[in-house]
Order: C-alpha cells, then structure tokens, then sequence
C-alpha cells in the first residue's frame, strides 16, 4: 500500500521459463477513502463530469494520455477507485501526474496525504477486500459490489477494460459470493432505519393499521419505503414544511400536513414515527392525549429522533410499545461488532479466491503466449504434405493417401494438445 512514504512490495508468483517475474504486478489501483480524509473530500479526486457521455470520453482521455492498458473507475459517497493495468511503473511522479491530470489545481502535499496506492497482489487483495464489504464503511453491507459491477459494465461498453480486468471482475464475483455465503458478515442489520423496522414488524401490526410520519426528511423517507414494501396503505405525513410533506405523502399515496396542523388530528392512529430535527420534544402528553381522540389500547411509538421527540410521560402515562433511537443504536453498534468479527474468516476466505484468481490469471497468460500453435502447427502439416512430401503422396493409392492425412491429422491434434497440457501442469 502506498501511504505518506510511498513504499511498495513487489511479489514475485511464478517462473517463467526460469525467469522470475512477477506476472500481477501490471494491476495497480489508486484510492481516496473515508480511511485517509473527510468524506467531503474524497470528491476533489473524482473526475468532474456533466454526464455520462461526457465522463466516458473524459475516462478514455485520462487511459490514452497515461498510457494505460485498461481502465475501471468505481467511485461512491465514500470512496473513489481508479483499477488500471499497466507496465508503468507506480511511482510518486506517476501518482502526482494521475491526479494532476484529473485536476490540476490539486496539490502534490494533498494527494500524496490522501492517496492510496496498491500494486499487483496488493492491488487485487484490496480490490476483493473492497467488493467483500471488509474494508467499507458498513462492514457487510453489499451496496459496494452492486456498485463496482455497474461501473465495470458502463467502462467495458465504453472499451476501457479489457482482458485483464475481465478475468479479474469474473473472480471477484466469486470472491464475495464465496465470503457472504460461508460466514454472517452481512446478516445482522446495522442501519438504525433498518433495525427500527424489524422491531415494527415485530409487533405484528396489520397493513391497515393507521400510521402517522412526523418529519419528512430522510430518515422517514427510508422508513416510508419499508412500509410501502411490507404493504402499509394508511400513512399521513407531519412536517413543519408542507411542501415537503406532501412530496413524501403523494409518494406512499398519504395525506400531508403541516406540522402545526397535528393538535387538530382527529383521524387516530394506530403507530406514530417520528422523526424531525426539533431539539425538544414535539410529542408530549397533552398533544398526545389529543390525538387518541377518546381512543383506549395500546399504541405504536417509534422515535428515531436526536435528542428524543417523543416525550418520556407519554411512554411512562400510556400503554405503549415504544421503539427507542437509544436501544436501536445499542442494537446497532452490537452487530456492527458480531459483523466484524467475520472479518478474520473472510479474509481467510479470500485468500483462497486469490490463490484460484492467480492459477486462473497464470493459465490465461499461457493460453494468449500460446495461441499461435494450432496455426503454426497446421501450417507445418500442410507445408509437409503439399510441398515437401508432395512427389511422394502423389505416387500412392487413394487408400494410402487417405491413411497418410488421417495420421497428419492425428499427429496435429497431439501436438497441439502436448504442450496446451504441459504448460497447464507448470501453471498448477
């Protein structure tokens, strides 16, 4: 890995023909993460661009100027990848002039503070670390795959990738499937909208119980999208913003109000989520009484608010089941923990992918250095029987001829295969 002092490890994973040589080392990636800045800085280091078109072309411009063999460009709200191939070799000035070309107003002290570097088996263990969720920022949340398999389909249809990372993207799919399937490393929910949900749905509240919103930002917005796909119909919406309240309402084909409308409520409600940026609490007893609007039995409260909306007379006076922000977190932090206690199977894990990821790279290389045989060898085949032995099949039967080309043709065949084999047996 490439920090502030820039060292590099170069491995050396097989012999060529009795040279050594270290035939991954052409891989190399480039990476601003949440590890090495603020995340309102990783976008200094992504490439500027008005659209799609414009960020292809911009993409090709950056992979012709820098001489780079294949090129994948991955970047989310908290990381930015550049996975290329090339001979050059990766060094300050290449990394200085990679940026530089990207932006030219960044300076050499910023991207050398916030640059990762990763180059041939590093370069590949990051990559399978990233797809697998182990060195993201939610441990186990497999948005990141789905994200560097849309970038790798949008830079193959632009021709930027090629056979290199082919292979690569090929195994890293199998990598990840391989670390979600053998360990619980994205099980436990960890996402305090997610885990609130769980707790809702827990309590068994039927699909036509009367929910209210209060808050419409995005927090409620994730929850109104939970209960649009567990089939809750009867949502209305609170929020100090009408106009908002009613963009989120029209969205889960609700009702929507201002905020200061909810003393006046007189519909009841069977759940009440609230979640708004007051720093006090909007939900106390009074307004609370209001809305049960002569209504007995137990409620749903779910505050998602910090510091607190619901008032806590109003869990301590009515008979409630009161989903906490407090416990949720608690909750949250508890599977964040059992989550990364998957890491160290994972890893192992993907030290094996590796291992098939490099016999698979190995064996690639030998069947392009070799593609050229079955040619050259049927070349020799028809040299010796149309020119070098051609007097001499002349002179024989139709039958002698017929068994003379049937045994070429076998021969051929063999001595395609003999070295295809060989090669495979020094490969493994």
């Amino acid at each position: 890995m490439l920090d502030h002092s820039i060292n590099f490890h170069h491995f050396t994973t097989y012999s060529d023909f009795g040279q050594q040589k270290s035939m991954l080392d052409g891989y190399k990636i480039l990476t601003v993460t949440h590890r090495n800045v603020h995340l309102d800085k990783i976008s200094d280091f992504i490439l500027p661009h008005a659209d799609e078109t414009e960020l292809g072309d911009k993409l090709n411009a950056l992979k012709d100027k820098l001489d780079l063999s294949e090129l994948l460009y991955t970047a989310t709200c908290n990381r930015v990848i550049y996975l290329f191939h090339t001979d050059i070799d990766l060094d300050i000035t290449f990394i200085d002039h990679f940026f530089r070309t990207i932006d030219p107003h960044l300076s050499s002290d910023s991207i050398v503070k916030s640059v990762a570097a990763y180059e041939g088996k590093e370069a590949i263990v990051h990559f399978y670390e990233v797809a697998s969720s182990i060195d993201s920022l939610v441990v186990g949340e497999r948005e990141i795959m789905r994200q560097i398999r849309e970038s790798y389909t949008q830079c193959k249809d632009w021709q930027l990738t090629g056979d290199h990372i082919r292979l690569l993207m090929k195994y890293l799919v199998q990598a990840t499937k391989e670390v979600y399937a053998k360990t619980r490393i994205g099980e436990k929910p960890v996402s305090v909208v997610s885990l609130a949900m769980l707790k809702l749905r827990e309590t068994n509240l039927p699909t036509t119980a009367r929910i209210l919103l209060v808050g419409a930002g995005q927090t409620n917005t994730l929850v109104s999208k939970f209960l649009l796909k567990q089939g809750f119909r009867n949502i209305t919406v609170f929020n100090r913003s009408i106009e908002n309240a009613q963009r989120l309402a029209t969205s889960v084909n609700g009702k929507g109000y201002a905020l200061s409308d909810l003393p006046n409520y007189k519909e009841g409600f069977d759940c009440l989520i609230c979640c708004t940026g007051s720093t006090e609490a909007i939900l106390n007893t009074t307004l609370y009484q209001a809305l049960l609007n002569g209504e007995q039995g137990e409620k749903v409260l779910v505050d998602l608010s910090v510091p607190n909306n619901i008032a806590k007379e109003v869990v301590a006076q009515f008979p409630t089941k009161h989903i906490d922000i407090a416990i949720l977190k608690e909750l949250a932090e508890l599977n964040m923990s059992l989550r990364k206690q998957e890491i160290g199977i994972a890893k192992i894990l993907l030290t094996d992918q590796f291992k098939a990821f490099e016999e698979a790279f190995q064996w690639r290389q030998l069947e392009k250095a070799m593609r050229h045989v079955p040619k050259q060898v049927k070349e020799i085949k028809e040299r010796a029987m149309n020119e070098v032995f051609k007097k001499d099949l002349d002179e024989l039967d139709d039958k002698s001829r017929a068994l003379i080309e049937e045994m070429m043709t076998y021969m051929e065949k063999k001595c395609i295969s003999i070295p295809m084999k060989a090669a495979k047996e020094l490969v493994e």
